[in-house]
């Protein structure tokens, strides 16, 4: 087999001619990543005599910690990469990784997590010699080509989509400036109290709903139905998500909804269809619900997933951490 090298890159304008087709591994994200402040975009390259076969994306985020009060960067990497195709992914696969991992290991960062493996044992034991460890995830995807939505559909989901739509609930995409600063202001109240997930900053949604293969949508509540009396009667937002395109599927990526504060109106539901149904319009295979989380025997929100007619699948995501033994500790623990 012909030599493969690769290069790592941070800044789009030195980079080669990508592969595209994607959106995890693609020029676009990159270029999202550079236009956000607290992010810093890493694409390793792999070419073989002179041709892209093989790309992979990474995204350093700074992060701050409250309580106890510091500041740290990690590294995700959705997917394991763009390739030519699958025996030219089994072949660049461990190039790219150990590139990837010894740029990102250089710049610091306290651990790097690799999401959204399309099968769960590819590239296992390359993962394994370079010092990762699995940890045992849920995830779900609906089929959107062989029924339609509709008939994938519990009653119970039915009846909350059809008593939004009645109590006045609309969700649409925006790329509204004051909207998507909403949006990103509701998403950050929504998991403020939960420090593993990581919540990219305002400029992060306002690239995003600009981009070609993104979208932000929104669900709306007339105020006037609320009884608010005021000069304004800008709708107000209860909830949305954004939702990203990448080869023949759809990925629903953030997701929040005030479903509390407004239980009957369910403003989840109508998000999560409204996302469902403009996939299903546009052609997409399949939408992927991007983080389910753990696969706990109770989860309700895996249960609220799946009521739109999705199903899950066990598979895993690799982290390693930067400080060696707290790397070795959990390797231990989760011998897989």
């Amino acid at each position: 087999m012909k030599r493969i090298e690769v290069r790592i890159y941070s800044e789009n304008e030195e980079l080669p001619h990508l592969l595209e087709g994607n959106f995890f591994h693609s020029l676009e994200l990159f270029q999202i990543g550079e236009k956000v402040p607290s992010d810093t975009p890493i694409m390793a390259v792999a070419t073989q005599e002179g041709r892209v076969v093989g790309q992979m994306l990474a995204m350093i985020h700074r992060r701050h910690i409250l309580i106890p009060p510091f500041i740290y960067i990690h590294a995700h990497v959705h997917g394991e990469g763009a390739y030519l195709d699958e025996e030219t992914a089994e072949a660049t696969f461990p190039t790219l990784l150990h590139a990837m991992t010894r740029e990102l290991t250089r710049r610091h960062t306290l651990y790097i997590e690799f999401s959204e493996i399309q099968k769960k044992m590819f590239g296992y034991r390359h993962f394994r010699r370079t010092g990762y460890f699995p940890v045992a995830w849920q995830e779900i995807y609906n089929s959107l080509h062989s029924k339609t939505p509709e008939e994938r559909l519990t009653d119970k989901a039915k009846m909350q989509i059809e008593a939004a739509e009645r109590k006045g609930l609309k969700c649409h995409s925006t790329s509204d400036e004051n909207e998507v600063g909403k949006f990103y202001q509701l998403y950050r109240n929504f998991y403020k109290m939960k420090p593993r997930r990581y919540v990219p900053p305002r400029e992060y949604f306002e690239q995003i709903s600009k981009s070609s293969e993104a979208k932000v949508f929104v669900t709306t509540y007339d105020k006037k139905r609320l009884g608010i009396k005021k000069a304004s009667y800008e709708n107000k937002i209860l909830g949305g998500c954004t939702l990203a395109f990448s080869d023949s599927d759809a990925y629903l990526w953030h997701l929040a909804s005030l479903r509390k504060s407004y239980r009957y109106l369910h403003p989840d539901t109508l998000t999560v269809w409204h996302a469902i149904q403009y996939a299903h319009q546009r052609g997409f295979k399949h939408l992927h619900f991007m983080d389910v989380g753990l696969p706990w025997k109770r989860n309700p929100y895996r249960e609220f997933i799946r009521s739109f007619g999705g199903k899950p699948v066990a598979k895993y995501r690799w982290f390693k951490c930067n400080i060696g033994i707290i790397n070795r500790l959990m390797k231990w623990i989760y011998k897989l």
